[in-house]
């Protein structure tokens, strides 16, 4: 994919003294008392505010936060917070400006906070005039949102389109290459997992995986869904029996390709949803009307993790059973493990996987963590992000 990169912008000495304008992604959960609960978002960020600043710009940063109404900025929806974060960070002072369209006040090697830039009118439906102004407050436009790069909004597609130069961020081309080795150039055998609690969510997913894997690992109630698909039976557990002919025409796909869906042959049931519920191994053929599957047994869990070791690049969305629960969170233990046992490549993205990937401590094994949700998903899906699309068009004239 070819795209300006704003680092090699600066080391080529053309960022100083320019009105830097950086997209960043500053949405962090807060409490109800506003306070940020986890700011990893923020952390993630600092390379390229630093990067500019080392480089003697003049840089501006906003982001979205929250659902604001647009023209509207309550308490709740202002990014003060995180400037005072963003601040503490830096080592410096971040001074937070509002109503910032119309112009910025900001000199080279200073750093300003835009506010909540999703409260500005028009910014949502990208509409040009916004755009137009957006981009005459800067030299060079840096987006650096991978989180918001599936949506075509005033301050991730309008303004690149406006902008004197429009570049990625080192946050977001590091995203851009990851996706390139997994999906684009992947070394083989490539495997994916893709699990979650409904096929419908996913079904794009999995078809346009289908055409590209040599290995569709499937978890969670989408599992069920292919179990049934294969003439398993699946007691009460949650499923979409309304799709089984797109879960069919899944695995056929692969089958024709000389790849597979590999069906769990043994599963961990319970009687009831919950996290004190006994649990019981069984073999897949042995479940019963009244049993719930929550997991995937060990014969099951040993035998993918034998294959993700054996795999060349790994594409993981999504834990393979209730995690949360300590009774039913062995096959996602022992799938996590495999990652980061395996020399593969290995590409993860989505708030479960994420959250997965922190309880059993393999962050520093994972070859790249996604820092979006939707936008991973739609990568997956094989779509042409909008944010990529416009920084190609301007990096190719």
């Amino acid at each position: 994919m070819h795209i300006l990169r704003f680092s090699d912008l600066c080391a080529q000495g053309q960022a100083r003294g320019q009105r830097v304008f950086i997209r960043a992604d500053l949405n962090v959960p807060q409490g109800d008392d506003g306070r940020i609960t986890e700011d990893t978002r923020i952390r993630a960020s600092v390379p390229c505010i630093q990067m500019a600043l080392d480089a003697g710009a003049a840089v501006m940063v906003t982001s979205h936060l929250g659902r604001p109404t647009e023209g509207t900025l309550t308490t709740a929806d202002s990014l003060a917070p995180v400037a005072q974060r963003l601040g503490e960070l830096l080592g410096r002072e971040v001074p937070l400006v509002a109503d910032w369209v119309d112009g910025v006040q900001v000199q080279p090697g200073q750093v300003v906070m835009l506010e909540n830039c999703r409260v500005n009118p028009g910014e949502k439906k990208n509409q040009p005039e916004l755009a137009q102004k957006m981009a005459q407050l800067c030299d060079i436009y840096v987006n650096d949102a991978f989180g918001t790069a599936h949506r075509a909004e005033g301050t991730t597609y309008g303004i690149a389109e406006y902008a004197k130069v429009a570049c990625a961020g080192p946050l977001l081309s590091a995203e851009i290459d990851a996706i390139t080795q997994a999906l684009a150039a992947p070394k083989r055998p490539l495997v994916a997992i893709v699990a979650g609690s409904k096929v419908s969510t996913k079904l794009t997913i999995l078809q346009s995986l289908a055409k590209n894997v040599d290995g569709l690992i499937v978890g969670g109630g989408i599992a069920n869904t292919f179990m049934l698909a294969a003439g398993l039976k699946i007691g009460k557990s949650l499923a979409e029996p309304d799709l089984l002919g797109e879960a069919t025409a899944v695995i056929e796909a692969m089958k024709a390709r000389g790849a597979e869906v590999p069906i769990p042959t043994d599963v961990v049931v319970a009687k009831t949803f919950a996290a004190d519920a006994p649990a019981t191994v069984k073999a897949a053929t042995d479940v019963a009307d009244d049993d719930l599957i929550l997991d995937i047994g060990p014969e099951t869990a040993q035998r993918l993790a034998a294959q993700l070791k054996a795999a060349g690049t790994i594409v993981w969305n999504g834990p393979v059973g209730v995690f949360e629960f300590a009774a039913f969170e062995n096959g996602t233990k022992a799938i996590a493990q495999a990652i980061a046992e395996s020399p593969a490549f290995s590409i993860a993205g989505g708030g479960d996987t994420l959250a997965a990937i922190a309880k059993y401590g393999i962050e520093k094994d994972v070859g790249y963590i996604s820092t979006g949700g939707g936008a991973f998903l739609e990568v997956l899906e094989g779509k042409t992000l909008p944010a990529f699309e416009i920084l190609q068009k301007r990096a190719n004239g």
